[in-house]
């Protein structure tokens, strides 16, 4: 009889365990402080969310190709796709012509350049930035969401914050589990190398997102 303490970890644990010091490096980054701290001005959000229009282009334009993929077709729920969300909430927050001005910062285009890259040539690495990015919308998304609503006077869930808005999805807490578990299941199509090198790019990927953070973060600069 096998000992379950021999047992390996569910991959979705192996994710977060690998990538823990990255994300919460993301996660506290000056900008994200000052975001979340109400210290930042609604441009400052606006700058953000036009940013991650640029990542979630990148994330959802390869949809139809990666549908078969035995370890990430089953992840790739609807529910999920932001982009238009976004693209309403940039038509509230900068006006209809936002498409004219809007430009990647050099970390966004860099996150973006790499989840185009894999999408086309390792959808297993892909997994790991369609992870990092819709699980934390989810999770941490939810108290930026909050803080947007209170501080510059948002309707609740409404033009604004509609990124963070899953309509779809009627129980995330659920969902989430749901997602956990196909990304243990993911797993269980990869041998232990290629579990290894997901691991790796998704501490890569908050280390991408951390980037645009810090290029924010120079934009919108504190006084002491």
């Amino acid at each position: 009889m096998s000992n379950p303490a021999q047992q390996p970890a569910p991959f979705s644990t192996v994710l977060r365990t690998a990538s823990a010091e990255e994300h919460q490096a993301a996660e506290q980054s000056s900008f994200m402080s000052d975001l979340l701290g109400g210290r930042l001005g609604v441009r400052a959000y606006t700058d953000l969310t036009g940013q991650l229009r640029y990542v979630y282009r990148a994330l959802e334009s390869h949809l139809d190709t990666l549908a078969g993929h035995p370890a990430v077709g089953p992840l790739l729920h609807p529910a999920l796709l932001r982009t238009a969300a976004i693209e309403r909430d940039l038509d509230h927050l900068a006006g209809p012509d936002w498409r004219e001005t809007l430009t990647p910062l050099p970390a966004t285009a860099a996150l973006a350049a790499r989840i185009e890259e894999l999408a086309r040539t390792w959808p297993a690495g892909y997994l790991a930035h369609h992870y990092t990015r819709y699980l934390g919308d989810l999770s941490g998304g939810q108290i930026i969401r909050g803080v947007a609503e209170r501080t510059w006077g948002f309707a609740r869930k409404g033009d604004g914050v509609r990124f963070y808005v899953f309509e779809e999805i009627d129980n995330p807490a659920a969902f989430k589990r749901d997602y956990r578990a196909g990304l243990d299941a993911a797993g269980g199509t990869m041998d232990e190398m290629e579990r290894r090198r997901v691991a790796e790019e998704c501490k890569r990927a908050f280390v991408l997102n951390g980037a645009i953070f810090t290029e924010l973060a120079a934009r919108y600069p504190l006084s002491a």
